[in-house]
């Protein structure tokens, strides 16, 4: 019997010893969330995009009328350029060869 006794007063110790760690450990539990506590969160608030303006129309320039165009003019055959020619030097006068002679 005496070993029972012992049984249970060593089981009650047991019991006894959780229940005030588990106490402890609740209270630091808690104190770890008041430490440690962040801002609550807030929704954000949908932002309204803000629209860009409609783009102006630009005033166009009316378009070009086609002017019909006059044929173009016939070229004219133009003569070949003269050729120059080489001029053979000037003859000797006879007369001046005959006085040459007689000397």
């Amino acid at each position: 019997m005496s070993t029972e006794t012992n049984n249970d007063a060593f089981i009650t110790n047991m019991l006894a010893t959780i229940k005030e760690i588990q106490g402890e450990l609740n209270e630091l539990k808690i104190m770890k969330r008041s430490i440690g506590r962040k801002s609550t969160k807030r929704k954000t608030v949908r932002r309204t995009v803000k629209r860009k303006p409609a783009r102006r129309t630009v005033k166009r320039k009316p378009a070009r009328r086609t002017v019909k165009r006059k044929p173009a003019r016939r070229t004219v055959k133009r003569k070949p350029a003269r050729r120059t020619v080489k001029r053979k030097p000037a003859r000797r006068t006879k007369a001046k060869r005959k006085t040459s002679m007689r000397r």
